[in-house]
């Protein structure tokens, strides 16, 4: 016979030499008692088994949670959107004095041109038509 388990092996032959020391009036409670050690290894093995399995299944309702999230938050929610309409009209002050002192009506035209662009770019992210050519990060990996 093969030994698989060592340490099954081990019990076993523990408990054939003590059936040979007690006698068979002990032979019930000593099978009984192997047969327990049995069953908490099987129980040790499957639930090692039960919880790898349960493991796998969680890291890929995360994975599945944060791939269904990321159509959302690329697109941006409105305090996203608020917030960079604010920070653009705030920066559109000193960028438009700038532009004036520097070039004149020229320089105020492109400077708006600029800031309409970088605006027109963020609000493109929400436009459902432009979602299905957006890249994933998984289309730059070799």
């Amino acid at each position: 016979m093969e030994a698989r388990d060592p340490e099954l092996r081990r019990e076993l032959d523990a408990t054939l030499q003590a059936r040979g020391e007690l006698g068979p009036e002990y032979e019930p409670a000593l099978i009984d008692s192997f047969l327990e050690k049995v069953e908490q290894r099987l129980s040790g093995t499957r639930d090692a088994q039960d919880q790898r399995t349960r493991r796998h299944q969680a890291e890929q309702q995360l994975a599945a949670a944060r791939s269904a999230a990321l159509p959302a938050k690329a697109a941006g929610g409105f305090g996203e959107r608020f917030g960079f309409g604010v920070v653009s009209l705030v920066l559109a002050v000193p960028l438009s004095a700038i532009g004036v002192a520097n070039a004149g009506i020229e320089g105020l035209v492109v400077a708006w041109l600029g800031i309409f662009g970088v605006n027109a770019v963020h609000a493109a992210r929400a436009w459902p038509w432009a979602r299905g050519r957006q890249r994933n990060a998984s289309d730059w990996e070799g």
